[in-house]
């Protein structure tokens, strides 16, 4: 089975209707796509009543990926806004676990920074993480080249499959250690592609703090880069059960006409959709 869908959903005006408010931008979103990357959990891990509105809103099949908080990948470089690592790991577990109880988690998205790069160190990291988030379904994501290496990769993916953990495959600009190349094999059960675009002079150079993501994932695919994609999907297909895809490329709202574009190149239908929003002057949006 093969699922597509957006790294959240509060960004992309072609998806809502024109009586949408913010509070009903996630139900119409879902009225598009069966899944979605829950991104801002990455800056603050989100409390329970929030988690449980989103699962209400949503389809009883719909699935959400839950990206890891930065203070457990070694993104944030303040303090921890937590009394102890455990206090936080416990809050995010809880997270977690909610989404667990409506059965909408899909998966927790880890991502790693640029410098984490593949030593015996940072191999140990991902166990420990493993250990404090036992039996959820982790998928791990790579942002340097070391873990792709000649004399790495296959190593590395051999390490995802023995713990169990999700390989995602990305495509992204090669851009240098601080970027992987598309490696389309599963590891598990599942398997997650996330599309970043392919800007590699904004990848790069990412401009100053306030407009590094407007800049880093600018990018618009064109036909025959979508069909590309198909491609390795298919492949990965072969690979897993599910296959979720992610589209990332959203600084000039291209994410969502790029997916579903790739949904028709696919063939895909989603069904159990929730109902889209009906404009009474003007039919449905």
């Amino acid at each position: 089975m093969i699922s597509i869908g957006l790294t959240g959903w509060g960004d992309h005006p072609a998806l809502y209707s024109t009586v949408t408010t913010a509070r009903d931008k996630l139900f119409d979103y879902s009225g598009h796509f069966p899944i979605v990357e829950v991104d801002t959990s990455f800056y603050a891990i989100p409390n329970n009543q929030h988690v449980e509105k989103w699962c209400r809103d949503t389809p009883d099949n719909f699935q959400f990926i839950l990206k890891a908080y930065q203070g457990m990948t070694g993104h944030l470089r303040e303090d921890l806004p937590y009394e102890t690592r455990n206090d936080m790991f416990e809050a995010f577990l809880q997270c977690a676990h909610t989404f667990q109880r409506f059965n909408k988690l899909a998966m927790v998205l880890v991502q790693f920074p640029p410098w984490f790069d593949c030593t015996t160190k940072n191999v140990n990291y991902i166990r420990y993480v493993k250990e404090q988030l036992p039996d959820l379904p982790l998928a791990i994501e790579f942002r340097n080249q070391t873990w792709y290496a000649a004399a790495m990769r296959e190593k590395t993916l051999q390490f995802l499959r023995e713990h169990s953990f999700i390989h995602t495959v990305c495509d992204e600009p090669q851009a240098g250690v601080g970027s992987v190349p598309l490696v389309p094999i599963a590891t598990a059960n599942k398997a997650l592609l996330r599309i970043h675009g392919r800007n590699i002079h904004g990848w790069r150079n990412s401009g100053n703090a306030h407009n590094w993501r407007k800049v880093r994932f600018l990018y618009d695919y064109n036909e025959d880069e979508l069909q590309s994609l198909a491609v390795h999907i298919r492949q990965l297909q072969q690979q897993a059960k599910d296959v979720y895809v992610l589209f990332n490329n959203n600084s000039d709202y291209h994410a969502a006409p790029n997916a579903q574009r790739l949904k028709e190149i696919l063939g895909l239908h989603f069904d159990n959709l929730s109902p889209k929003q009906l404009n009474i002057f003007e039919g449905e949006v």
